[in-house]
């Protein structure tokens, strides 16, 4: 962790806390638990990317969509929610800029084959043992808080870097010892 704290990258976390949702059968069909939390991803990735462009950059703006390659994931779906949620300008809570953001340049890879996707594991592996009590009940913040300087944040973490959903979460991560981590580094 102490090479990637020092790294030129940023990241980003999308948390689920699924014992909160509200109505867990919505995210019962296929991959739609999945899709929603890529959603508060790529919302962040494209306003990180929308922020940080200069007029020295190649290309038109738009990320490079790699995925890890999940056995049974269909890409070729997902790229059509993305293209649903672009579309449908009803949907006003989406916050993709979608000229970072193109759907049709998702592709999927072998963690193996894209060294991007090794750190993201890393990055997500650091967080988890942050959040998840292992099966003796405790957790490992010690990874999490050495990221903080790779942490996408604007003005603050919470929001930006760290996305916990749903918002009912957020009473736990204010109330529990195991979050205190949380509290006093990721403002």
């Amino acid at each position: 962790m102490g090479v990637l704290a020092s790294a030129d990258f940023r990241a980003t976390t999308i948390f689920v806390h699924k014992p909160t949702l509200a109505e867990p059968e919505t995210f019962r069909a296929r991959y739609r638990l999945y899709f929603y939390a890529t959603r508060y991803l790529l919302e962040r990735v494209s306003w990180y990317c929308r922020d940080h462009k200069t007029a020295h950059d190649a290309g038109d703006g738009s990320a490079e969509l790699v995925f890890s390659n999940r056995a049974g994931m269909s890409y070729a779906e997902l790229k059509d929610y993305l293209k649903l949620l672009r579309e449908d300008t009803s949907r006003l809570a989406v916050q993709i800029d979608w000229n970072v953001i193109k759907p049709e340049q998702v592709q999927a890879q072998s963690p193996m084959r894209c060294a991007g996707l090794l750190v993201a594991d890393a990055v997500a592996s650091g967080f988890a043992y942050a959040v998840e009590p292992s099966r003796y009940g405790f957790t490992e913040d010690r990874y999490a808080r050495m990221l903080k300087p790779v942490t996408y944040r604007y003005g603050r973490y919470r929001g930006y870097g760290l996305r916990f959903w749903p918002r009912e979460f957020e009473a736990k991560l204010e109330a529990e010892e195991r979050f205190t981590w949380l509290r006093e580094v990721f403002k």
